[in-house]
């Protein structure tokens, strides 16, 4: 077969109306093992193509224009089809395309990114972030933290703290470490995991974890202690840290009651512990601030970050690196044997240089704070409404809702009955990417995205619910 007919050459691809699906699609199941993905069931299936991108829209190969509110998976912050991005990329790749930073050796746009997310890092309650560590990926940046937290505590006497404490349902990567960090009982139940050293707590979820008559507030106290539990049951002399997402994000947008992080805040202060924010989804904007744990008025030592820093233009993530465990690293740890072919590549943190002066100049963070991110949580509010929702909340430019079979008795559907997966499909067909973890439904649109848009989100949303609702009935599940 010849596969140079199959797909149009990028200079070709936003003015394509049509592409060869089926020899796409077979290519596809022939030599792509995708991720997260039963292949038994994309073969069958077969993938939808997605081939360009504007905005906040993408077209798939049959010409379909589909209203992506997950910004891709949760990153492409600035929107698709910038062009100053493109422009810095190329500009970067034809000066200096690639040189490692082992061996005492730097390149202009790593430091540079480098000073620049030192000076947008606030500080908090006297933690100041003025070091790096670049990846490639969340995943490799909290395998990053592992390694970073167990040398810190080696360096200072304490080599028996070794074990880091997350959350049940949190999702902090996929590489051995980062699925271990995580707490996805999927993902445990393949390859032996998690690691040594990893324990879970639960999640900070009312509506499932709550007491009868239980208030927000008061649970939120509650799940914070499980914390405190965790650690006497352990040992806190064991303990290194904590590690959390400030609103759990693959988890099903999972926003914490506010007195959950002030009362974390002082656990892990009363123990010694270090605290990483784990920010991949939440930082650059995500919930109006450039990094999340200001919101939170949390004081992290670690914070991961990913995604929004180049609005996945190109890989990158990293670790900012808190003043007390940055240190200690350099001022007693010598050589730290740890490090990434493409840390601090230099196109990436062009790019990345690239999308922040973007966000800044177009003050999206500001945005999303201050007019479209209340709005969004406005408009969300009003779904409660809806015979087919139980909760819905917004963070930001985050959100969620829950389908419940009952809502005056908030009976949930049997699992089996797959309603999420459901909603989803219904959602594609009506030209809408809304992302499905159980029975929620869940966006992250691009920080791009104006009122009028959301609006435009909003119908589509409600078209999505009532025609799952109608399909339920047919089925004489409701």
């Amino acid at each position: 077969m010849n596969t140079s007919t199959l797909i149009a050459p990028p200079a070709l691809v936003r003015r394509a109306e049509k592409h060869d699906t089926k020899a796409v699609q077979a290519l596809d199941s022939a030599h792509f093992i995708h991720p997260f993905t039963d292949h038994g069931d994309l073969a069958t299936r077969g993938s939808r193509v997605i081939t360009h991108a504007e905005n906040i829209y993408v077209w798939d190969s049959e010409g379909h224009k589909i209203l992506d509110a997950m910004s891709g998976l949760w990153c492409v912050n600035a929107g698709y089809g910038r062009k100053e991005l493109a422009d810095a990329a190329y500009q970067q790749m034809m000066t200096l395309p690639f040189y490692n930073t082992f061996f005492q050796t730097t390149n202009v746009p790593a430091v540079q990114l480098a000073t620049k997310l030192a000076a947008l890092a606030p500080e908090v309650g006297g933690r100041k972030f003025e070091h790096v560590f670049f990846s490639s990926s969340g995943s490799e940046s909290n395998d990053t933290n592992v390694r970073m937290v167990r040398r810190y505590w080696d360096l200072l006497g304490q080599p028996q703290r070794k074990v880091i404490i997350s959350r049940n349902n949190a999702y902090h990567g996929s590489t051995m470490a980062g699925a271990s960090l995580g707490g996805m009982s999927g993902m445990h139940a393949q390859g032996d995991l998690p690691i040594p050293g990893i324990e879970h707590i639960e999640q900070p979820y009312h509506f499932e974890n709550a007491l009868p008559g239980e208030s927000e507030a008061d649970f939120g106290l509650r799940a914070a202690r499980w914390l405190d539990e965790k650690i006497l049951s352990i040992g806190a002399n064991k303990v290194a840290a904590f590690i959390a997402e400030p609103v759990q994000g693959a988890g099903g947008v999972i926003i914490p009651p506010s007195t959950y992080w002030p009362e974390i805040q002082r656990i892990v202060d009363k123990h010694g512990i270090l605290l990483i924010s784990d920010e991949v989804i939440c930082a650059f904007g995500r919930l109006g601030h450039w990094f999340a744990y200001e919101k939170f008025g949390m004081r992290p030592d670690l914070v991961t970050f990913a995604k929004g820093v180049t609005s996945g233009y190109i890989p990158l993530g990293g670790v900012m690196v808190g003043d007390r465990v940055a240190r200690v690293l350099i001022d007693k740890g010598g050589e730290f044997n740890h490090g990434y072919t493409y840390s601090g590549h230099p196109v990436a943190c062009a790019v990345a240089l690239a999308n922040i002066e973007l966000m800044e100049r177009e003050k999206l963070v500001e945005r999303v704070k201050d007019d479209t991110g209340p709005y969004l949580a406005e408009c969300f509010e009003e779904l409660r409404h809806h015979p087919l929702v139980g909760t819905a909340q917004a963070c930001g430019f985050v959100a969620g809702l829950l389908l419940v079979k009952n809502k005056a008795t908030n009976e949930q559907f049997d699992p089996d009955l797959g309603v999420g997966m459901m909603c989803r499909a219904h959602c594609f067909r009506h030209g809408l990417i809304m992302r499905a973890v159980g029975e929620r439904m869940i966006i992250a649109p691009p920080l791009v995205m104006t009122r009028t848009q959301i609006d435009e989100m909003m119908v589509l949303i409600r078209t999505c619910l009532d025609a799952t609702v109608d399909e339920l009935r047919a089925a004489g599940q409701l």
